[in-house]
């Protein structure tokens, strides 16, 4: 009986399934979370990256580029001091930084047997004005249900595109950034199922812009703003229907 309870101690909520291990990073570490990471190549197109290019075995995989860390409650110098780096709590997780040099960065959990309706996450982003959509900083934000295949969030933007949507807006120094956006997924008929969400951000191929993302709040419940930092104002609380009506109609209106 005792080396039943000491493997389910070890095992912890992937044994019984139902929730994400640190998904506010209240912990003050990445802990529960699978940091990677890769250097892009000279002239690399960054419109269609993939993570696993830069996860362990992966063929661009080099932790020495990993800058993703925990942060604390402060204004974002890059948005001319209007973005909060923390939506909830006491911390954050960014992922790739503001050093041009590179590099790009990925963060990824996953989850056995989630029983809870609802996902929720938080997300800010901050891109440096660039280059073309092929070859600017970008980050990519998808949460797929392993069980069935099924994409339930994506969202990928890169600095060319940020300049012409309405989600972003352009500081003084040259930064596109968004204010915070709450996800809300549905996902009651997809109860039992495993879930990986995945952020990646990246520079620019050739060493001279940077880009990367804010993310808090992972979980069942929805996160509480800091006190003080408003309410999305684009996306707001979405469900899974509206936000890929949402998505789509904006590639629509991009490739008229």
């Amino acid at each position: 009986m005792k080396k039943l309870l000491v493997a389910a101690c070890i095992l912890g909520t992937s044994a019984f399934g139902g929730s994400f291990v640190n998904g506010n990073f209240e912990s003050g570490n990445l802990s529960g979370w699978t940091q990677s990471a890769g250097y892009l190549n000279y002239s690399q197109t960054t419109n269609n990256l993939k993570p696993a290019d830069f996860e362990a075995g992966g063929s661009q995989y080099d932790m020495s580029a990993n800058a993703s860390g925990v942060v604390t409650p402060g204004l974002d110098p890059y948005t001319d001091n209007h973005l909060d780096r923390v939506y909830s709590g006491n911390y954050s997780a960014r992922v790739n930084d503001a050093n041009n040099n590179n590099s790009v960065s990925v963060l990824r959990q996953t989850v056995n047997n989630y029983t809870d309706n609802h996902i929720y996450f938080a997300w800010a982003a901050v891109l440096q004005s660039s280059h073309g959509v092929t070859d600017s900083d970008v980050f990519q934000l998808n949460l797929v249900d392993n069980t069935t295949g099924t994409t339930m969030y994506n969202v990928t933007y890169n600095s060319a595109n940020a300049a012409t949507a309405a989600l972003f807006t352009e500081s003084t120094s040259g930064w596109f950034y968004t204010s915070w956006q709450v996800a809300n997924l549905d996902v009651s008929s997809h109860l039992g199922d495993t879930f990986t969400l995945t952020l990646l951000a990246a520079d620019c191929p050739y060493g001279g812009h940077a880009g990367y993302v804010y993310l808090d709040g992972f979980g069942a419940v929805v996160p509480p703003p800091v006190t003080g930092t408003p309410e999305p104002a684009s996306l707001g609380l979405l469900s899974l229907g509206a936000l890929t009506g949402g998505f789509v109609a904006w590639r629509r209106r991009k490739t008229a």
